[in-house]
């Protein structure tokens, strides 16, 4: 099935929608959250994922036939550069079931076969230590923390070369609309720019600091 807003959003850039997120005042960006490869892009909704710090017996990666087709998985482990929690058998079945791409607040590892596959991964850090008896899942499907935004089950995600961004499912509609109307704005400035405008002029014809500024409650 069709999800409009999720292509809706492929068409627009995290750093466009980062604008429109701060004139709402939503703490969206994944901060500290990078592409293995800056042509990486992704869009799709949140497939949430918590795990903890464990003693011997901690698995990883069993959800992963629970996520749904062009979903994106949101991995929450606190950020640890000490217990990667993909690899390259997720990678692979990822890649297999058609997902949107993975997301982690952590470290991934066996990177050469996302890059291989050109499946969408991106994360705080990459390793070789695996997180097998250091971490186990402890929550699916539950809020998680993904470089200081808060992602809920169903959320809206895009990632492109900048990094990640997320939109609660609430504010979606009114996120995309502003997001729009900058890239209109911002496609104008650049032509006025091209034919021979100031770079001041430009951007007030088009109200561009309007656009941008955080709107007042």
């Amino acid at each position: 099935m069709t999800d409009a807003n999720v292509e809706r959003v492929a068409r627009i850039d995290t750093a466009t929608l980062s604008d429109a997120l701060d004139k709402l005042g939503i703490p969206g960006q994944c901060l500290g959250i990078k592409p293995l490869d800056h042509r990486f892009r992704l869009a799709g909704r949140a497939f949430t994922v918590t795990y903890a710090p464990t003693g011997p017996g901690g698995t990883v990666g069993d959800f992963i036939d629970d996520v749904p087709e062009g979903h994106i998985v949101m991995i929450d482990n606190g950020g640890r550069p000490d217990a990667t929690v993909w690899g390259d058998i997720m990678t692979a079945c990822g890649h297999a079931r058609k997902l949107g791409g993975t997301v982690i607040d952590g470290a991934c590892r066996d990177t050469h076969l996302a890059l291989g596959l050109g499946y969408p991964m991106y994360s705080r850090s990459y390793s070789m230590r695996t997180g097998k008896d250091r971490v186990s899942l402890e929550a699916v499907g539950q809020v998680v923390n993904i470089g200081d935004a808060r992602v809920h089950p169903g959320d809206l995600v895009r990632g492109d070369s900048d990094g990640v961004v997320v939109i609660p499912q609430a504010r979606e509609a009114e996120v995309l609309d502003i997001a729009e109307t900058i890239e209109v704005a911002e496609g104008r400035i650049r032509e006025l720019i091209a034919s021979g405008m100031r770079l001041d002029e430009a951007r007030r014809q088009q109200g561009y600091h309007q656009l941008q500024s955080r709107e007042k409650a």
